[in-house]
């Protein structure tokens, strides 16, 4: 069989419909709630925990929580870039980091996921060192 222009073109087209999945952003947007704002007392009582303070500067508040679904890291930022720098920084050592504005959750897959269908936000992955071998 031949391959024609208008086959490649319809092959082109389902292909586009498999990448992109069936459901339509309408559908993406309600899976996930609009990301949390707020203080780090306020992110903790969204999430049902009592923060355990670790750090109290003016740059960076950070708290252990404890949750049904798990234990996790909460940490609020003065800045933006202040955020991505830790971010970048924490990034290296591996984790699942749930991230909103001004905030991040680092805990086990499983336990930001669920702390996503709460407070929103984008799940970023840290370096996976499981590759690594010792030589």
């Amino acid at each position: 069989m031949k391959v024609t222009r208008p086959m490649l073109a319809a092959a082109a087209a389902v292909a586009a419909l498999v990448l992109a999945g069936c459901g339509t952003a309408a559908d993406t947007k309600a899976a996930v709630p609009a990301t949390a704002t707020g203080s780090l007392e306020h992110l903790a009582a969204e999430v049902k925990c009592t923060p355990d303070m670790q750090t109290d500067a003016d740059e960076i508040r950070q708290a252990v929580c404890k949750v049904a679904a798990g234990k996790f890291i909460l940490a609020t930022f003065a800045t933006d870039r202040g955020q991505r720098e830790w971010i970048n920084s924490a990034k290296d050592y591996g984790g699942h980091y749930l991230v909103g504005r001004k905030w991040v959750a680092v805990g086990e897959n499983s336990t930001v996921a669920t702390l996503r269908s709460t407070l929103g936000g984008d799940i970023e992955q840290g370096t996976d060192h499981g590759a690594h071998t010792g030589h």
